[in-house]
């Protein structure tokens, strides 16, 4: 496992090319999940875990790594399996998602893959374990099922996605919006549901996009039918990764297209990290947010609503 990540930051290159790098592993039994390597810091053999009194179910105790005390998550028993047992064989993999570094427990880790991300599709529609991916794809024609990492951890530990009253009355929308739609595009069911409840207060109507493909189709007929998109969207609000499309390559798509080109566009996203604002520039996005913190979200819709 040494050195499995040692090349990870030279690999952000490919982050914008509608490519990502997968992280397999496997939980119980033969089938294979994946987790993007841009949010992995590390992947170590599980340590001994600390039990914490009243601590959620799927959280197996905490570890002390690097001076940092990290919540241990079982991901079987999170996505609807049952525990790892013994977790002296297994692997803990250490990632950031929403501003925050958790540590997910995995039976064993396999390899890295690099893939385009129109190889991966949405999930077939279904209850039980398939209501916890984002994605799907097939890596040496067996499924590998990518997991929708958001909603495990928004079960665990809810975000409050209301924006404080200080936020909503300190820039007040100047301009009426009322016939006009703000676009939302993300492949988390739950984060598309977060940016709504936090938006919702500015009264303007909201559509919804399950991926960059999706998002940019949708925009696309809208244009067609007015002549240009903002005749009719004020704004969108993407997240970067999607399957089938990227958020990067929504972006640049967008701003490559004269029908389209005038359409703010801010990147919102679980991803950190000094390249993303990179890429921001490099696609021409309007704006970049880590995801998520309402107050900051609605601050940066304020802004670009109020342009």
């Amino acid at each position: 496992m040494a050195g499995l990540l040692d090349s990870v930051n030279q690999r952000t290159q490919l982050v914008g090319q509608n490519r990502l790098e997968l992280l397999l592993f496997k939980l119980q039994g033969r089938q294979r999940f994946g987790i993007n390597v841009f949010k992995v810091r590390e992947v170590l053999q599980c340590p001994n875990l600390t039990s914490l009194p009243k601590r959620n179910k799927f959280i197996r105790g905490i570890a002390h790594i690097r001076g940092q005390t990290i919540s241990v998550i079982d991901l079987s028993m999170a996505t609807g399996g049952r525990p790892i047992e013994d977790t002296k064989d297994c692997f803990i993999v250490i990632a950031e998602y929403n501003r925050t570094v958790q540590g997910f427990l995995v039976m064993s880790v396999e390899r890295i893959i690099n893939i385009n991300w129109e190889s991966i599709m949405p999930p077939p529609k279904g209850a039980g374990r398939y209501s916890y991916l984002t994605a799907v794809t097939e890596v040496d024609k067996e499924l590998v099922e990518i997991l929708d990492v958001e909603k495990i951890l928004h079960e665990i530990t809810p975000i409050d996605a209301e924006v404080s009253k200080e936020v909503m009355e300190s820039a007040p929308i100047e301009k009426d919006y009322s016939d006009k739609l703000i676009f939302i595009a993300d492949d988390s069911s739950v984060a598309r549901n977060q940016v709504k409840r936090a938006l919702q207060g500015f009264g303007i109507e909201m559509a919804l996009a399950i991926n960059g493909r999706d998002a940019l189709e949708k925009l696309t007929a809208i244009a067609n039918e007015t002549g240009n998109v903002t005749d009719k969207v004020a704004l969108l609000i993407s997240d970067i990764e999607m399957p089938e499309m990227d958020g990067y390559t929504l972006t640049a798509e967008i701003k490559n297209n004269p029908k389209l080109k005038d359409l703010k566009v801010i990147l919102h996203t679980s991803l950190s990290g000094v390249f993303n604002h990179a890429m921001v520039d490099k696609v021409g996005a309007d704006g970049f947010i880590a995801k998520f913190n309402p107050d900051e979200l609605a601050g940066a819709v304020q802004k670009w609503l109020n342009v």
